[in-house]
């Protein structure tokens, strides 16, 4: 038997999300299929607003409602501390221990040769750019995740540092992430105390 053609392809558009297989996409949808219509009509609108009614801020990377977002906006943070994170949501787990009073960079991903990922595909040329322009700059955390991407993109990303710093009077500390994060951990999925440890514990690197 064959279902319904929308159901069918409500269920392939579901597959397509990372981490859903056919079995989760099946049952989403017929989740979805006995929700009331006034929920789906809420639900269908928040995903054609997604992109409509939100930006990547010109100096962070960080999704947001405005351009610089709020957290580039406020004079209250340190603006000579940047946390270099791999994605949105490893900023807002960081954010969520109420630890760091810096600002951030978002990379969108991480150094993956055997997914063609390179330097070039991530945002690491503006933050090489935002540095050079900023001499206040005092310390980079680098917060990649623990495993080999991660520490791949924090080992190219302390080279390339490293040749800003020789350039300049003004040299900035680079550090890592401390302990509290396990090896191949990623931020995300930390909890509020460990991220916490993790950043009072950053290291020079």
């Amino acid at each position: 038997m064959r279902l319904p053609k929308t159901l069918e392809e409500l269920i392939n558009s579901f597959e397509q999300l990372p981490g859903i297989g056919p079995k989760t996409a099946a049952r989403l949808a017929f989740y979805l299929l006995h929700t009331p219509q006034e929920y789906l009509d809420g639900f269908g609108q928040a995903v054609i607003n997604l992109k409509k009614n939100t930006v990547e801020c010109s100096l962070c990377h960080n999704v947001a409602q405005s351009d610089p977002c709020p957290i580039c906006q406020d004079r209250q943070r340190n603006q000579r501390v940047i946390c270099v994170v791999e994605q949105p949501m490893d900023l807002l787990s960081i954010e969520r221990t109420n630890q760091f009073g810096g600002v951030y960079h978002v990379l969108h991903g991480a150094i993956n040769p055997l997914q063609s990922i390179g330097p070039e595909e991530i945002n690491i040329d503006s933050l090489i750019r935002r540095i050079e322009a900023n001499y206040d700059i005092e310390e980079i955390i680098l917060a990649t995740n623990s495993g080999m991407e991660g520490e791949a993109t924090a080992m190219y990303l302390k080279r390339e540092l490293v040749k800003v710093n020789q350039e300049r009077d003004n040299k900035f500390r680079i550090s890592r992430m401390g302990q509290g994060l396990p090896v191949g951990a990623d931020l995300e999925y930390a909890d509020e105390a460990t991220l916490r440890q993790a950043l009072e514990g950053r290291r020079n690197y």
